[in-house]
Parts: structure tokens; C-alpha cells; sequence
């Protein structure tokens, strides 16, 4: 399975979340799995890299052109395939048309970006793919309150909350993903009508 990774590109985290990451690359790796990701070489993103490579996984990295030509990120070299966009919607969409699954680890707003497009999608039926949260030591805590707070205040259904799950371990979350079925709720009823 092709799974996509999305996490912080920063390199000023703390080392507890790059070695989660890294654990869980090298395990999805060694299940036979390989990687779409954002290319980034540090952070987060080099950290699912690296361990996919510790678990002779292959590795697909999307990057747009400018990114390189203005040196804004890292790239991770040792990619198996690389492949350069225009823009970030277009790197965006190459990832989710690649990816199987979507596994979302600790990042900033790139991150939070990108979770929120593979979710709109899925709401909207335009794919029905896994999502699945790493929420190492309680990062995405207060983010998972506030969708609650949402759904309570009803601009998004309880139903919405079916699309996604968190996890606080690689093995948990490798499992998601491997034993994921779609259960096909009519996107109408995840969107709260008039």
C-alpha cells in the first residue's frame, strides 16, 4: 500500500517526535508499504524518510520546483523517485492521488493544511481513503477538542468524527491502516444541511 505522510518539516522539535516517526516509516516499510511524502528532509518528514529507508521501503517525494530553485526546504535526496510540481496544490494533489492512505503526524500549519484538504475530500465523497492521526504525548489533544466543540455547536455532524482516528503508537496506527474498510456514508450525511 502507498501510504501518504504528512508531518512538520521543522528541525527544532523535539527529538520524542522524530523518533516516533521514524519508528513508524521503518515499520510501515517492513509490512511492505511504501511512501508518498512532501520531500523534506528534516523534521518530521525526513524522520518518516529515514525510517522507510531503515526498512528498505521504496519512497515517492513531491516537491514543487520553487522550493528547490529557492532553497526553501531540504530535500531529502535519497528518494527512490522524485517528482517536482508548479505549485503546492498541485504537490497536493499528486500526494492524494498517489496515496492509499493518509497518515497525519505531528506538524504546523502546513500539516494542519493538509489534513484538512484529505478531510474536506473525504466529506465531500471524493475519496474514501484511511485517515489516521499520530498523536504522539498528546500534540493533537487540543485540536481533537475543538472538533468536538465544532460537531456540539453543529457546524460539522457528529458523523464527521467516523472519517478520522487518532492513535498514540506506530503499531496502532500500522494496523489502521492495513485493516481500514470504507464504510461508504453518503458524504450528505457528514454535511449539515438547511
Amino acid at each position: 500500500m502507498k501510504i501518504c505522510i504528512f508531518g512538520a518539516s521543522s528541525a527544532h522539535i523535539d527529538d520524542k517526535y522524530i523518533e516516533e516517526v521514524e519508528k513508524l516509516g521503518e515499520l510501515l516499510a517492513r509490512r511492505g508499504h511504501s511512501l508518498v511524502f512532501g520531500c523534506g528532509a528534516t523534521g518530521l518528514m525526513g524522520a518518516a524518510a529515514r525510517g522507510f529507508v531503515k526498512g528498505n521501503g521504496h519512497i515517492h517525494g513531491v516537491i514543487p520546483e520553487f522550493f528547490k530553485d529557492e532553497g526553501i526546504e531540504q530535500l531529502y535526496e535519497d528518494c527512490d523517485e522524485i517528482t517536482y510540481t508548479v505549485n503546492m496544490s498541485e504537490r497536493k494533489r499528486v500526494m492524494e492521488d498517489e496515496a492509499e492512505a493518509f497518515i497525519i503526524v505531528p506538524g504546523g500549519i502546513g500539516t494542519f493544511e493538509e489534513f484538512f484538504e484529505v478531510l474536506t475530500l473525504k466529506q465531500l465523497g471524493r475519496h474514501n481513503k484511511a485517515i489516521a492521526v499520530l498523536n504522539t504525548d498528546g500534540y493533537y489533544d487540543n485540536l481533537e477538542k475543538f472538533m468536538r466543540e465544532v460537531a456540539e455547536r453543529r457546524f460539522i455532524t457528529p458523523e464527521c468524527h467516523e472519517m478520522y482516528r487518532y492513535f498514540s503508537s506506530s503499531e496502532e496506527i500500522a494496523d489502521y491502516v492495513e485493516n481500514y474498510v470504507p464504510d461508504y456514508t453518503p458524504w450528505q450525511k457528514l454535511k449539515i444541511g438547511d
